[in-house]
């Protein structure tokens, strides 16, 4: 195994994953506010569950989301 390529692969999997997760979660939140769902004071559960199939990993990270 290439201890590199693996580090540099993960970590560009790893920021698409952030770029992506948090323009995400910035839409939903701003349709809620627009649309009067919520009124931007909240904070909410989270989590993000990990899979890599091929060796057998599966796992969920929790945490909040703060609005104020």
């Amino acid at each position: 195994m290439n201890e590199e390529t693996f580090n540099l692969s993960i970590r560009k999997f790893l920021k698409v994953v952030g770029v992506s997760s948090q323009r995400e979660i910035e839409q939903a939140v701003s349709k809620a506010l627009a649309d009067g769902k919520i009124a931007g004071t909240e904070h909410f559960p989270v989590s993000v569950i990990l899979e890599l199939p091929g060796v057998q990993l599966n796992v969920r990270f929790d945490g909040e989301i703060h609005l104020e």
